[in-house]
Parts: structure tokens; C-alpha cells; sequence
């Protein structure tokens, strides 16, 4: 039997405020197929960056399941999520988070060592991530040396250095302009195809959600198929 790649089961997410509670999302039920490209979009405020972060294993939801082929992430000690995340997912974020005292190469190494992987081991291994996102030649050079784009580079090419099977993105175009979010774009789309990843991508950006397999709405707390509209 084949399982999804991803499937939520009456997921929700609230929050105390006070003596009240906000709900960002409810009951929401999620399928996604293994090698699909899915755009998540909305409104700001809508629980989008929430959503992603209990999907990815970043927060956990206030009830519901959420599996990984037959992986449930519920069951997973905190050990255990943080194993399943660096060796599963790979993050790509709006702002990059790189490290700024070390260099490109060090900064897409670094899953690889908190993994436990020797220096020398992990070195060639981020060299052709790096190489793959057009940035060889800027391997020893530290984040503050580097523009906005050749920085979200390094983000993917640390999001894929632990060879995952999911890709999460939150707005990985939203800090850059349109030229170079265009770029960066179409490299997701070219690293889908290559890496054989299932991705889910939270984006305002519409000519990327239409490039997508399927687009999501996220509103009043439940998702929306629609991919036709775009």
C-alpha cells in the first residue's frame, strides 16, 4: 500500500491569549503525494508560518496528527523530531539565518555536523551543493560578503545538503526583487525535479504558486483548493 507523503489528520493550532483563545487553524486534513509541489497562500496573519512550522516539526499542534508516509510526528520524542528533521526535511526561510562568522561552505556544512559527520566528510559534500546553486566560487566567502540572493543560494543549498525527502520554504522570495526572485524560483523548481522532493511553499508571490502542481488558501482557519483560480 502506497501512503501519501504527507497527511494531517484534524490538525489545529491555538494560541492563549489572556483568558482567550485564538485559533489560527482547525481541523484541517491534508493530503499531499509523494513528488508534488504544493503553494500554500493567504492572507498575512492567517497562520500560513504556522502551519508550515507544525508541518515541518518546528511547533507542535494543539491536536491532530500529522504523518510522514506512516511516520507519525506526535509519537516522536523531542530527540527523535529533532533526528527526523535533519535527516528528512530541509528549511528554507525568508530571512536566511546563515551564520555571518563563517563561510558559505561552513554554513551549508553545519547540518551535516550537528548530524555528527566529520569535517572532512562534510566538506565535499556542501562543496557540490554549492556547486549545484551556481556558488563554487563563493564557497570561503562569509554572508556579509555576499548579496541577497547569492545568500538565499546558500540557504538552499543548506537545506539540501542532508539529502532530504521534503522541502519546506517560507516566502523564499520575499525579501528579493523581482529579478532575483525569479531566480530563485525557478532554482527551486529546478532542485524539485533533481533532488526527487515533495515541497510545500508558503509565498505571496502568484506567478510562483501558479507554477506550482497544486495552490492552497489558507483562510477563516481552513484550506481551500484553488489551483484552477490561479
Amino acid at each position: 500500500m502506497d501512503f501519501p507523503a504527507i497527511r494531517t489528520e484534524s490538525l489545529t493550532k491555538s494560541y492563549k491569549s489572556g483568558d482567550e483563545t485564538l485559533t489560527v487553524f482547525d481541523d484541517l486534513n491534508l493530503t499531499v503525494t509523494k513528488g508534488e509541489r504544493v503553494a500554500l497562500i493567504g492572507e498575512s496573519g492567517t497562520g500560513k508560518s504556522s502551519l508550515l512550522h507544525c508541518l515541518g516539526g518546528l511547533d507542535r499542534p494543539s491536536k491532530g496528527k500529522i504523518y510522514f508516509g506512516q511516520n507519525d510526528l506526535q509519537a516522536l520524542s523531542e530527540t527523535g523530531l529533532a533526528d527526523f528533521r535533519n535527516r528528512e526535511l530541509g528549511f528554507v526561510w525568508q530571512t536566511h539565518y546563515l551564520l555571518p562568522e563563517f563561510t558559505a561552505l561552513e554554513n551549508v556544512m553545519m547540518p551535516l555536523l550537528i548530524r555528527g559527520d566529520q569535517y572532512e566528510e562534510a566538506a565535499p559534500v556542501a562543496l557540490a551543493r554549492l556547486d549545484e546553486v551556481g556558488l563554487r566560487a563563493r564557497a570561503h566567502h562569509r554572508s556579509g560578503e555576499l548579496s541577497g540572493g547569492e545568500q538565499q543560494r546558500v540557504v538552499l543549498a543548506r537545506a539540501l545538503v542532508g539529502r532530504p525527502k521534503y522541502l519546506f520554504a517560507d516566502e523564499p522570495t520575499g525579501n528579493l526583487d523581482e529579478r532575483t526572485g525569479a531566480m530563485i524560483s525557478s532554482l527551486l523548481s529546478e532542485l524539485h525535479r533533481t533532488h526527487q522532493l515533495t515541497s510545500i511553499y508558503v509565498t505571496h508571490n502568484r506567478d510562483f504558486a501558479r507554477s506550482c502542481d497544486r495552490v492552497l488558501r489558507l483562510q477563516h482557519g481552513g484550506l481551500a483548493d484553488v489551483t484552477a483560480g490561479e
